[in-house]
Order: C-alpha cells, then sequence, then structure tokens
C-alpha cells in the first residue's frame, strides 16, 4: 500500500454557548477526521462564568458503527479516577483534567467501526447536565495495485492492464496517463461501493499489442480528497512476440554478430552445418562469432539461431579460406536465398579500396513455418584489412 500524506487528526472546533438568564456556560468541542490506524483526539472542554456551579460526573457516550445505539462507555470522577461502563476498550485514554473541566478523549489505532458521534456529558449541580455531540470520520486510504495482462502481438484489442483502488472511503479517483499513445488506447471505470461505506475503483485499460506499443510507458494516476499528493503507479506496456528478421554483420576485421528484434530478448546459438565448432579456430560469445585463424580449417556454413519462447529464425553465413596467395582480400557474398537460390550479389574490399554491399533475403518463421521475402540495400564503407590468405564469406538468412 503507498504513503499517505495527511493530518493525523483534523480538529474543526466550535464553542457552544448554553445561557440561563445570567448564567452562562461553554462547552468546547470538535469534529474530528482522523485517518484509520492513527490516533484521534476527541476535545470537550467546559468553561464556567458562574462559580456557583460544582462539576460532579464527566460521562462519554457512543453511537458507531459497531454500536448504532447510545451507549455510555467511560465515566470519569473528582479524583480522575476513569472507569469504562459496558465493557472494557484500552484505546480509549483519558487526557483532560477534571479540575480544569476538560474531558478530552484520546482514541489509538482507530478504526472504521469506530466512526460516529461521541456525547461529552458534564454532570453540575445544581443546574444539571450539559452535553454536545462530537462527530468522528474515519478516513480508510485505498490498497493501490496495478495488474498487467500478459500480451501477445496481435490485431485486436485486448485488455492491457487493470488499475485498482480497493476499499478506500471516501471513493479514490482512478485515471491513466497515456502519454504519445493517445487514441491508440481507451480506458472503462467502473466502482463498487460497500455496506461499510467502503468503495472499490477499479480502472482498465485497452488497445491493440503491437510492436510499436511495445515498450510504451503509461502511469495510473490514484487522487481523493483525503491526499495531499497524488499516487503514481508507472509501469511499461509489454508485448511479447517472437524473434523478427534476423541479422548477420561484420563488426570488426574478424568478428560477426547476429542480431533480431524480440521481446523477450533472443538468445543466440551459433553451429556450424555437418560439424562442430572449432574451438581452436573460432570462438563465440552469444550473438558474436569471431574466426580466431584463417585456415580452410574455417570453410563451412555458420548458422545463428535467435530463439525465445514465442519462435525463432536463424540467419547463414558461409565461409570459405583459399590459401597460397601473398595479396590481402576479403570478400563477403551476399546470398539471394528462398527455398530455391534466386541469385548472388558480391560485395568486396581490397587495399584502398570501397564496396557496397547489397542483400536480398528470405526469412522463415520457425514457428508458423511461413517466408517472408524483403529486399534489403546497405551501404557501407569498409577500410583495406590485411591478411595473409583469401577469405570468402557468403552470407544466406533463412528463418
Amino acid at each position: 500500500m503507498c504513503c499517505f500524506f495527511l493530518t493525523p487528526c483534523l480538529v474543526l472546533q466550535a464553542v457552544l454557548l448554553l445561557s440561563s438568564g445570567a448564567d452562562a456556560l461553554q462547552v468546547i468541542d470538535g469534529s474530528v477526521t482522523v485517518v484509520q490506524g492513527d490516533t484521534a483526539i476527541l476535545p470537550c472542554k467546559l468553561r464556567l462564568t458562574d462559580s456557583t456551579e460544582d462539576l460532579t460526573q464527566i460521562t462519554w457516550q457512543r453511537r458507531t458503527r459497531e454500536k448504532p445505539s447510545n451507549d455510555n462507555f467511560i465515566t470519569v470522577g473528582p479524583s480522575q479516577e476513569t472507569r469504562f461502563v459496558n465493557g472494557r476498550d484500552d484505546r480509549f485514554k483519558y487526557i483532560g483534567n477534571f479540575n480544569d473541566k476538560n474531558a478530552t478523549l484520546q482514541l489509538s489505532n482507530v478504526a472504521l467501526k469506530d466512526e460516529g458521534s461521541y456525547t461529552c456529558i458534564f454532570t453540575l449541580f445544581p443546574s444539571g447536565n450539559q452535553k454536545i455531540e462530537i462527530p468522528l470520520k474515519v478516513i480508510v486510504p485505498p490498497f493501490t495495485s496495478v495488474k498487467e495482462n500478459l500480451l501477445t502481438l496481435g490485431t485486436e484489442e485486448v485488455l492491457f492492464a487493470t488499475c485498482t483502488a480497493a476499499g478506500s472511503k471516501p471513493p479514490a479517483e482512478v485515471r491513466w496517463l497515456t502519454g504519445a499513445l493517445g487514441d491508440k488506447v481507451r480506458t472503462t471505470t467502473n466502482s463498487i461501493q460497500y455496506d461499510n461505506g467502503m468503495t472499490t475503483t477499479v480502472s482498465s485499460l485497452f488497445g491493440v499489442p503491437t510492436r510499436e506499443i511495445n515498450g510504451q510507458q503509461v502511469q495510473c494516476v490514484i487522487s481523493g480528497d483525503f491526499l495531499t499528493k497524488e499516487i503514481s503507479l508507472p509501469f511499461n506496456i509489454q508485448v511479447s512476440f517472437s524473434p523478427t528478421e534476423v541479422n548477420i554483420s561484420l563488426i570488426s576485421e574478424d568478428t560477426f554478430e547476429c542480431v533480431a528484434e524480440a521481446n523477450p530478448k533472443a538468445k543466440y546459438n551459433w553451429s556450424r552445418s555437418g560439424q562442430p565448432l572449432l574451438e581452436s579456430a573460432v570462438k563465440v560469445e552469444g550473438a558474436k562469432l569471431q574466426l580466431l585463424s584463417l585456415t580452410s580449417g574455417l570453410n563451412g556454413l555458420y548458422r545463428c539461431k535467435a530463439s525465445n519462447p514465442h519462435g525463432s529464425k536463424h540467419s547463414q553465413l558461409y565461409v570459405h579460406v583459399a590459401s597460397g596467395t601473398r595479396s590481402t582480400a576479403w570478400t563477403l557474398f551476399g546470398l539471394l536465398v528462398s527455398l530455391n537460390v534466386i541469385g548472388a550479389a558480391v560485395w568486396g574490399f581490397s587495399k584502398s579500396e570501397y564496396f557496397k554491399k547489397r542483400y536480398h533475403l528470405v526469412s522463415k518463421d520457425s514457428k508458423n513455418g511461413t517466408n517472408s521475402q524483403r529486399e534489403i540495400l546497405q551501404e557501407k564503407d569498409l577500410n583495406c584489412l590485411s591478411r595473409g590468405s583469401q577469405l570468402t564469406a557468403v552470407e544466406s538468412r533463412n528463418g
């Protein structure tokens, strides 16, 4: 439950003037508002203007949610002795002074059942009883929470999350701050009021789970007259989806990296077709494949597989090292791949020259077995690399 910044006990003082001819007295009381669990002070003090009146007893009555009928529960005598009537409740403590005609009570650990009207009665001689009612209002802060639904990529509107302010008194206001999402989401709000005066308010957030919405932050804001500061519950919308197109890129002179968009994040696995990876020739760290030495032992087809619980995709890299030349060159072929080979385009780089590369890629979703073909044009300037052999790397992408 979130913290609330309230004045523990709010007392609205009032003065009741009672008069009978030339004789007069004043009973000072207060209307009290307190947060459940805090301590309430029930103030009541008598001011006599006639010195012939004697105070003989102070009596407290209550009419509450728990006890709807007037009920005497405390009396105080001239010796300041406090006596409980109709059952002892040690949460009540007399903190006044009989000689000062101060009947003030303290009630600790206030509960909703204590809400009601408290009557302070002064028994005077010879005039009789004088009394005043003191209303006690109990505020109950809500228990606040946001529950997020598990979302997967889709085209239909679904429930994103619910924000709840449960068991508050008075009712809380619940709303959403959706920022840049605007009309891409909508909200509904409903309240349930209980017989004990408490209310539960629930606000729901709806939208279509897309990749663009994934990661967007929204806030549930809870406010009310009983709060000096609004409660804000932020969270990021999470839309789960399988890895999208897998890209293999050259990130240094001897290292390739595999990258794919996915939620949750993809895990990467490098493998070599038909034979195990040579630990002496390559180094694998997550998505990265490093070629440690350029020998013919590297030759072969390498696959990078990106996967998460919702599916997987992969790309392939064919490496060929040709020995016997002292000229230095690397050549990387972008392969046009479908279920059959469509064609090939070549880019390479040698000393003091720059080349461009063009990929025509086919990716396959291993979860549903469908193919998706796209053409991507990438331009990169590549510096000359010095090697004592010639490397040919052919990249293909397939689901």
